[in-house]
């Protein structure tokens, strides 16, 4: 079993650059990470400005940078990638960003809880294909223990690399590494203390280091 890592997310937004640069240096000097997906607050948009100065930040240590959903702001800043949340027509927006990003730039792509979409968008050639459980969902137990058995069934069949998404707490994320997640995601928000953070990512870490494979 090939050890499960930790993939960042880090929301960011204008009015707490100072936090949210604090918090994120927390978290890279807890564990070490691939990746980490900046992402705006819920309903507002990228702060350009800060987006830029932490994708030169994390490209500085050999960390991919990537951004939610926009691709051409992907491309603008440079940054190494995109990741698609999901949504229903994941195959159009998956086409989408290649043909703004090219062959060059990474793009990850939330398939949610179907199989057809995460086998075809693999085809179609992502990056990595994420399984994550969709604010909307109301019944996140049943929602949880499906993801279970998609990030399972798939790294029995695919070598694309998989990503867990919206672990609910460490409970969660060693189950999600031990159905053989390449990564797991962790999740900073722009209202946590570097201490906050700092300790979430210790615990996931040792959430997923201590995980057993499902057999």
């Amino acid at each position: 079993m090939i050890p499960t890592e930790l993939y960042l997310v880090l929301e960011i937004e204008e009015k707490g650059r100072a936090k949210s640069s604090a918090a994120l240096d927390a978290a890279l000097s807890a564990a070490p990470f691939a990746s980490v997906l900046i992402s705006p607050t819920q309903d507002r948009p990228v702060d350009v400005p800060f987006a830029n100065t932490i994708i030169e930040l994390l490209q500085a240590k050999n960390i991919a940078a990537l951004i939610a959903d926009d691709a051409s702001l992907a491309r603008q800043l440079r940054a190494d990638g995109v990741h698609l949340t999901w949504s229903k027509n994941q195959a159009e927006r998956f086409a989408e960003a290649r043909n703004i990003l090219g062959e060059r730039f990474l793009i990850g792509v939330d398939a949610g809880r179907s199989r057809d979409d995460a086998m075809t968008l693999g085809e179609a050639g992502a990056d990595y294909v994420a399984f994550g459980i969709p604010p909307h969902v109301e019944d996140r137990a049943t929602a949880a223990e499906r993801q279970q058995v998609l990030v399972s069934w798939w790294n029995e069949l695919f070598e694309i690399p998989c990503v867990a998404f919206d672990a609910a707490d460490t409970a969660a994320a060693a189950q999600l590494a031990a159905a053989g997640a390449d990564f797991v995601a962790v999740t900073i928000k722009a209202s946590d203390a570097p201490d906050i953070a700092r300790d979430k990512v210790r615990a996931f870490a040792a959430a997923v280091a201590g995980a057993k494979e499902i057999v």
